[in-house]
């Protein structure tokens, strides 16, 4: 692959298989400054750990932004940005959005999250996951064919992660022509502008608003009322910002994830039959789906000061591209990392969630959602197989794929089964 001439961010081929892209970068070390834009990109496993580790030295202030950042002066100190990350940072892509802070800013907002996942709370949306699994699945089995993404992943995750925020079922519907209407995050050859979840802060404001001033006991009165760790009372827009991420991540990123592994078990019948005898199998299976196919390409640092990663000088004021695909193929961390098995003994390794405290929270709630998904697909449907009629024979599939640089998946999954 010609690196010089393959623009990670506007490419169309990258798409359907960014592996290829991966393994071209990795050649030139687990860090390489890519041509176009002057970013870093990272591919090492244990590189792209410590960089999420050390928020001293790597903002998050572009984790959405990525490359795209400019700043109008100079530094005093050539190696050191971080007077002008704080100047500008509101300049930045989704700047309002504590994904986006640092400590301690980051510590506080993050912290209002964590009061909703709870094990409770969250054994209490297991249950929910159950019942939501089967009455979807009542909707397609008895005609022995669905378009998995929009007949189950798409309502499926949407629910799941409504009825963990306490959001009313009659307003399902809405929310989510909302977000089919939004689209994907970071689509190819758009440079990120904005508050791009604008249109969801204005849907659960109200929410937020009215249990402040009626409190009820229900989940979004224990959302409005949530305290920062230092017991101040958070602002309506701070409290409806973590309600807004939580709920995107959830609904984009599980759906995304319950599409590729049908996808992997449709694809091998083999590893279907395995998975329906050993049923023990199906937490690692989800695992190794993690590592093998994170619907999450990358992540985004900015470097505060001048240092160096992986042998390699990154200037203060750099942008360094986490390829999170790429670091769960390192062969220095994971034993064949191309092909997939899901017995994998450190599969648990993978990055598909981050690490250190940018980490997913929704990570539990993505498992959760996944194990909870194929046990009822494999109770429910037998022989699943991709249908050819609409994706080709296996040596001509056709797909449509996410048209995002952050994102990966297909946006379409067309199967066919016997039901049980």
């Amino acid at each position: 692959m010609d690196l010089a001439s393959v623009d990670y961010f506007t490419d169309p081929s990258l798409m359907a298989d960014a592996y290829d892209y991966y393994e071209a970068v990795r050649e030139k070390g687990p860090v390489w400054q890519e041509p176009h834009y002057g970013a870093f990109m990272v591919t090492g496993h244990d590189e792209i750990s410590a960089i999420c580790r050390d928020p001293e030295t790597f903002s998050s202030c572009n984790s959405f932004a990525g490359p795209f950042v400019e700043f109008p002066d100079e530094p005093d100190n050539p190696d050191d940005f971080g007077a002008l990350i704080e100047k500008y940072r509101h300049t930045f892509a989704f700047s309002e959005n504590f994904i986006t802070f640092d400590p301690p800013e980051h510590t506080a907002h993050r912290a209002l999250m964590m009061r909703l996942l709870t094990p409770k709370r969250l054994e209490e949306n297991e249950a929910f996951m159950q019942r939501a699994s089967d009455a979807l699945i009542d909707r397609f089995v008895d005609s022995g064919a669905c378009e998995f993404a929009g007949d189950f992943a798409q309502p499926y995750s949407l629910v799941v992660i409504a009825d963990l925020l306490g959001i009313p079922e009659e307003d399902h519907r809405v929310l989510r022509q909302r977000v089919v209407e939004q689209g994907p995050a970071g689509k190819l050859g758009k440079i990120p502008q904005g508050n791009i979840l604008g249109f969801l802060e204005e849907f659960f404001t109200p929410y937020i608003e009215d249990r402040r001033r009626e409190p009820r006991d229900d989940v979004l009165t224990a959302m409005a009322h949530a305290r920062f760790p230092d017991g101040s009372l958070p602002e309506v827009i701070d409290v409806v910002r973590v309600g807004t991420i939580l709920f995107s991540g959830g609904q984009g990123t599980s759906a995304r994830f319950q599409i590729a592994l049908l996808k992997l078990l449709a694809e091998q019948p083999d590893l279907q039959q395995r998975l329906r005898q050993d049923r023990s199998l199906i937490p690692d299976f989800v695992e190794e789906g993690l590592r093998f196919k994170s619907p999450t390409k990358v992540n985004f640092r900015l470097a505060r000061v001048s240092t160096q990663v992986g042998g390699v000088d990154i200037p203060a004021g750099s942008s360094l591209v986490l390829l999170l695909g790429a670091a769960d193929r390192d062969e220095r961390r994971f034993e064949c990392p191309a092909e997939f098995h899901p017995d994998r003994p450190n599969a648990g390794q993978h990055v598909a969630f981050g690490r250190g405290r940018h980490s997913c929270p929704g990570g539990p709630l993505v498992r959760s959602e996944s194990r909870i998904t194929t046990n009822r697909i494999l109770d429910r449907l037998d022989d699943i197989r991709i249908s050819e009629s609409h994706h080709g024979p296996p040596d001509a599939r056709r797909f449509q794929y996410t048209p995002s640089y952050i994102m990966q998946g297909v946006e379409a999954l067309h199967l066919e089964f016997a039901p049980l």
